[in-house]
């Protein structure tokens, strides 16, 4: 399992649409499961998303998004994984890691340094 926190200057609505447009087109072609939104009282967002990737080996890839406005900048939350079939191949060959990334790359020119 693949983990990445930064933040980025993008709101979580921003941020949650350039890696929705980086994961569902081109190379991997996922698919959004779920999309949860919360708006709080003063304004502040809370997204998640849960997107999925099948791979022609019989092997698939998730990935969690969550960001959050909460403090100063938005904060991102990337939880990658992935799974062969079966009981003995149950690894990923990287699948979850490279998932990440490719969010990760989607934001990369937003994060805070």
């Amino acid at each position: 399992m693949e983990k990445m926190d930064f933040y980025v200057y993008l709101s979580p609505k921003e941020a949650a649409e350039k890696v929705k447009e980086a994961v569902t087109a081109g190379l991997y072609s996922g698919e959004i499961l779920d999309e949860y939104v919360r708006i709080l009282p003063n304004g502040k967002e809370i997204i998640i998303l849960f997107e999925k990737y099948y791979m022609r080996s019989g092997n698939r890839a998730t990935l969690t998004f969550l960001a959050d406005n909460l403090e100063e900048h938005t904060r991102v939350h990337l939880s990658a994984g992935g799974g062969g079939q079966g009981v003995i191949f149950r690894f990923d060959w990287g699948a979850g890691a490279s998932f990440s990334t490719s969010a990760r790359d989607a934001l990369a020119e937003y994060i805070c340094k």
